[in-house]
C-alpha cells in the first residue's frame, strides 16, 4: 500500500465511520479501485489503525460525556449514567452473538462484493429517507429500545448497511430525540470497535508472517487521515441529525448504489 492510497483510505474510513453511508462499503469500493488484496495481512493491519483512529475521534469528541458516565458508575447507584451503561451493553448484544457466531462468514462477506455493497446501500438510502420523515420527540433510550438499535447495529455489519445509519433511523424511527438518538449511536459502538481492534490485534500477532514486511509510515498516515477527519465528521453528523438534514445522505446512497449496480450488472 502506498502513501497516498494510506491516506486516501484513511480519509474515506474517518468521513464515511460517522457520516451516514457506510464505511465498510466505502472501503471495499477504495480498494477495488487500487486493486489491493482485501484478505491480507496487510489489509489487516491497516483496517486495525484507521479504526483506532476514528474510535480516538469518537473518545475526544464525547470525553466529557465518557467521564461523566464513569463517575456515575463508579457511584455505585441506579442513576441515570448507570441507566444509559446498562443500555449500552444491551445493545451490544446482538452484535457480539453474531460476531462470535459468524466470523469466517461475515469476512468472506469483505472480499470484493461490490454487487452486495450497492444493494446494502440502497437499503440504507432507504431507512434515511424514512427517518429524515419522522416527526421529532423526546423518548429516552430504554432497554427495548437499545435492544431493537443493538439488532440495527448487528446487521450494519453487512458491507454498505452504515452502522450510523441503521442506528441512527432506528433510534428515531422508535421516537427517541434526535440529539439523544446521535449520541447514543456514537457512544454503542465505541465497546464494540476497541473489542474489534484488541481481537484483529491479536490475530495479527498469532500470524507469524503477519508483521514482516509492513511499512509503518502509510499505517501512521492513515491513522492520523482517520482522526482527523473522524472529527469533523463526526461534529458535523450530530449537527445534521438534529436539523433532520438525512434525505441528502439517502439520495447520495441511491446514486452510489445505482451504480455500483450497474457497473456489476452490466
Amino acid at each position: 500500500m502506498s502513501i497516498i492510497e494510506a491516506i486516501i483510505l484513511g480519509l474515506i474510513q474517518g468521513i464515511t465511520e460517522f457520516l451516514p453511508v457506510s464505511s465498510s462499503g466505502h472501503l471495499q469500493i477504495g480498494n477495488s479501485l487500487f486493486g489491493l488484496d482485501q484478505s491480507g495481512g496487510e489489509n489487516l493491519s491497516f483496517s486495525v489503525v484507521v479504526h483506532a483512529g476514528t474510535a480516538l475521534s469518537t473518545i475526544v469528541i464525547f470525553r466529557k460525556d465518557i467521564l461523566q458516565i464513569l463517575y456515575g458508575l463508579l457511584q455505585f447507584k441506579w442513576n441515570d449514567e448507570t441507566k444509559f451503561a446498562v443500555s449500552i451493553l444491551i445493545s451490544m448484544l446482538p452484535v457480539t452473538f453474531l460476531g462470535l457466531l459468524y466470523e469466517k462468514e461475515l469476512e468472506e462477506l469483505f472480499n470484493d462484493q461490490l454487487l452486495l455493497v450497492g444493494a446494502m446501500l440502497f437499503i440504507t438510502g432507504a431507512l434515511l429517507y424514512l427517518a429524515d420523515k419522522a416527526k421529532q420527540t423526546n423518548k429516552e433510550v430504554r432497554g427495548a429500545e437499545a435492544f431493537i438499535i443493538g439488532f440495527a447495529q448487528a446487521i450494519a455489519v453487512l458491507p454498505g448497511i452504515s452502522r450510523s445509519g441503521a442506528t441512527i433511523s432506528t433510534s428515531v424511527l422508535l421516537g427517541i430525540d434526535r440529539r439523544k438518538a446521535a449520541r447514543f449511536s456514537f457512544l454503542m459502538v465505541l465497546p464494540v470497535i476497541l473489542g474489534k481492534i484488541i481481537l484483529d490485534t491479536r490475530e495479527m500477532v498469532s500470524d507469524e508472517a503477519g508483521g514482516q514486511g509492513l511499512d509503518l509510515l502509510p499505517l501512521l498516515l492513515g491513522f492520523f487521515a482517520a482522526f482527523v477527519t473522524g472529527l469533523i465528521a463526526c461534529k458535523w453528523m450530530i449537527a445534521l441529525v438534529r436539523r433532520a438534514k438525512l434525505k441528502f445522505f439517502s439520495l447520495y446512497c441511491f446514486a452510489v448504489a445505482g451504480v455500483l449496480l450497474i457497473y456489476e450488472l452490466v
